[in-house]
């Protein structure tokens, strides 16, 4: 129901109950009244007479009502005419944009009925007036826009740290912190992981680049050219989603960018649900945002629209800007595809201004003339890595505490660059701080308690990425347990039909590059749609269910990396169960031959190096992780351990370094010194770091693996290389060659 439909249904019954009212009075005063002659009355009795007559009172009354009507009346005008006229003029100062959101702001901020009536009114002559654009204009800034901005506040102001719709939720202005985002970032195909992504990034310096605030996305006084589409590139779990609803929500609170009139969030993995609709642009903003129904946006050339497609990377469309057809009618229907494509393209509403975030790899879809600014978010720096966690630990000594562990780790404070693996080691460290600091407080002892987690360098404190989402694991199964069975011991109770369920979906999605699942997926992997959310429900911060704004039905690991450990698990459980190696779990020829821990050692590594973008780097680290007794134990009760554990470790580590000896790209050679490093093997690398003491390497001539631990030990040393020093090493097209990786990092090479 309209506004103007509610004040009219307001001001019928009003009137109907003020004529009734007087109609009784009328009635009441129509018999013949008592004879009021001096001669016949005495005073007394005619003062008890009329004291006594209800209808003499209402009749004087009525009288008195009537003789004043006309000054009621009169100020009534005044009063009416000064309101419509005050309210007139803020109206004029709207659409004339002067002081607009403080008009608009204090319209809806003191909205009430008086003010509805005023604006009902003015749309209604005005459009008797035939001045439809002035009509529609004031509308849509006190109607549409109030009504946008107060759903989208709602929707984005509150986050659930990386946990699903059964979590509590935190508001984000609480535990925020600034990310850190640059301007530009390399154009060619990343062929590494997006884990070697962040530790590369790491080594830049942050004076070469240029910083961009979220706020000023589409603010560049440097570029003459307007700025019509950013697109920002990410890697997984680095901020891009939490950036974009930062950026909604100062928006929808009047903070930031209020030259925007409409901002029109829209995630790939909803619109996915669309795949098969022909709908038109505006049919697609109603069933994203019903409080937009009756906006037509054609007429709104001098607003600023907003659309912001988040999670390039989730898309399952073909986004096929080549082929599909030109479109520029926003009511008419066609697929989704073509709405998007021509919208970026910008045929579809040529003013609109466009977001797109996405990972790295699937940015290249968007043809590079298409994109007005590219900016990269790089996470947090390492002032921003302290910062989170001082806010989620408000207790000085534990923040600390945490901070200096992850420190020491070089593996581990590099990954912190993703605010989500902050959030997982945050979650880890603090779970086994707590436990530390009781079991000192129950014994008694006296020893400073802030030193706990330094003290205890033992093989329950994690220090490699394995050991860290093992212990994550552990945690949310013993929460979930606690939560829905109320058990509180100290062992973990695995569902592991539960668990290979997930680590089917997470291997088979992996291979085939997702990250976003729908019932189809789950029901490929033998898991129930209906019993889905108890999946969810046993492991609320692993795997998350999600109902989007248009009711469909998704489904996500809380990051990618969780997916690739859970992935990991499930190889193993798959080895456990069948004796066969997952990669040939579908190949009839293996069907007979019993495999061992080593056969699937070997070929994921062999996997994971033929991979032309590294998408299985991080999957073997932890795939070879898990095959240390160390790490077993944590899994004790879901795993079998392996009897012949300890040999096929040294069979794989020097399988490793053989291959370490071909000549394997840097990226390739990198990750297989991170899995030595899961495997705590660090013989080649404790060598060249003798090597580098002894200044002995201007001379020596390296092995292929000795390079790469070179590389490795430069790239992954506490120290930021300002200049290096090409000459202490062996000059030759070699050396320049093989260290280009480290020269790149460094502001200058002599």
């Amino acid at each position: 129901m309209s506004l103007s439909q509610k004040q009219s249904q307001k001001r019928k019954h009003s009137d109907s109950h003020v004529s009734s009212s007087v109609s009784v009075k009328s009635d009441r005063s129509k018999g013949a009244g008592p004879n009021f002659s001096e001669e016949t009355t005495p005073r007394t009795k005619r003062f008890q007479y009329e004291t006594l007559d209800p209808d003499l009172q209402s009749h004087r009354k009525h009288n008195n009502f009537t003789d004043s009507l006309l000054q009621i009346f009169q100020d009534l005008e005044s009063k009416i005419i000064t309101f419509l006229k005050k309210e007139l003029e803020n109206f004029k100062k709207i659409l004339q944009k002067e002081d607009m959101q403080y008009f608009v702001k204090d319209f809806n901020e003191n909205r009430c009925s008086m003010k509805e009536a005023a604006l009902d009114l003015t749309l209604y002559f005005l459009r008797e007036m035939k001045q439809d654009e002035a009509a529609d204009t004031l509308e849509n800034e006190l109607f549409f826009i109030h009504q946008l901005k107060c759903s989208l506040k709602k929707k984005y102001q509150c986050v659930f740290e990386g946990i699903a719709k059964q979590g509590d939720s935190t508001l984000l202005k609480n535990i925020y912190t600034d990310l850190y985002i640059t301007q530009g970032c390399s154009e060619q195909v990343n062929t590494e992981h997006e884990v070697r992504q962040i530790e590369v990034a790491s080594r830049r310096h942050e004076s070469q680049e240029i910083q961009v605030e979220c706020k000023h996305l589409f603010e560049a006084p440097e570029q003459d050219k307007q700025i019509r589409t950013v697109l920002t590139k990410g890697v997984a779990g680095i901020g891009k989603s939490v950036s974009v609803q930062k950026f909604v929500l100062d928006w929808a609170e009047g903070k930031e960018n209020q030259d925007i009139s409409f901002i029109f969030p829209l995630p790939f993995r909803e619109m996915n649900l669309k795949e098969q609709e022909k709908l038109s642009l505006m049919d697609l903003l109603t069933q994203f945002f019903p409080e937009t129904k009756g906006l037509n946006l054609t007429r709104r050339n001098q607003f600023k629209v907003l659309f912001i497609l988040d999670g390039l990377d989730e898309c399952r469309l073909p986004v096929n800007f080549k082929d599909n057809e030109t479109w520029s009618d926003v009511s008419s229907p066609t697929s989704l595809d073509v709405l998007l494509t021509n919208l970026i393209k910008g045929n579809l509403l040529p003013s609109a201004l466009i977001w797109i975030t996405s990972r790295p790899a699937a940015a290249s879809k968007i043809p590079p003339d298409c994109i007005d600014r590219l900016t990269e978010i790089r996470g947090f720096n390492d002032a921003q890595k302290e910062e989170y966690f001082r806010k989620r630990f408000t207790v000085e000594n534990q923040a600390k505490e945490i901070i200096d562990h992850v420190k020491q780790s070089k593996s581990l404070f590099i990954m912190c660059h993703i605010p989500v693996f902050c959030w997982i080691s945050a979650t880890v460290l603090q779970n086994i701080l707590e436990k530390k600091i009781n079991n000192v407080v129950k014994n008694n002892q006296n020893d400073d308690v802030s030193k706990t987690l330094q003290k205890s360098n033992t093989e329950d404190t994690p220090k490699t990425l394995t050991q860290m989402y093992t212990h994550f694991l552990r945690f949310q199964i013993q929460q979930s347990r606690r939560k829905y069975d109320g058990e509180h011991t100290p062992d973990v109770s695995w569902d592991k039909d539960a668990i290979f369920s997930l680590g089917k979906l997470a291997f088979d999605q992996l291979e085939r590059n997702n990250v976003i699942f729908y019932d189809t997926d789950l029901e490929a992997c033998g898991i129930d749609v209906y019993k889905a959310s108890v999946y969810s429900g046993m492991c609320t911060q692993i795997f998350k269910e999600e109902t989007g704004i248009t009711l469909g039905t998704m489904y996500c690991f809380v990051h990618l990396s969780i997916q690739e450990f859970i992935a990991a698990l499930y190889a193993h459980l798959f080895l456990d169960i069948n004796k066969k190696c997952v990669f040939d779990q579908d190949s009839t020829e293996q069907e007979n031959k019993s495999e061992t821990m080593i056969d699937l050692l070997k070929t994921a590594v062999d996997k994971a190096l033929e991979s032309d973008n590294g998408h299985l780097d991080l999957f073997l680290r932890f795939l070879l992780g898990l095959s240390l007794q160390s790490n077993q134990r944590l899994l004790q009760g879901l795993l079998t351990h392996e009897k012949d554990n300890d040999k096929s470790k040294k069979e794989i580590v020097k399988y490793i370094k053989q291959k370490l000896e071909s000549n394997l790209s840097p990226e390739r050679s990198i990750n297989l010194f991170y899995c030595l490093n899961e495997l705590n093997d660090q013989t080649l690398v404790k060598n060249i770091q003798t090597h580098l003491r002894k200044g002995s390497l201007s001379s020596a001539n390296l092995s292929p693996a000795q390079w790469s631990a070179l590389v490795f030990v430069l790239l992954t040393s506490e120290e930021e290389l300002e200049e290096f020093e090409l000459q202490k090493f062996k000059k030759s097209d070699e050396c320049l060659i093989r260290l280009s990786a480290v020269i790149k990092t460094c502001k200058r090479a002599l």
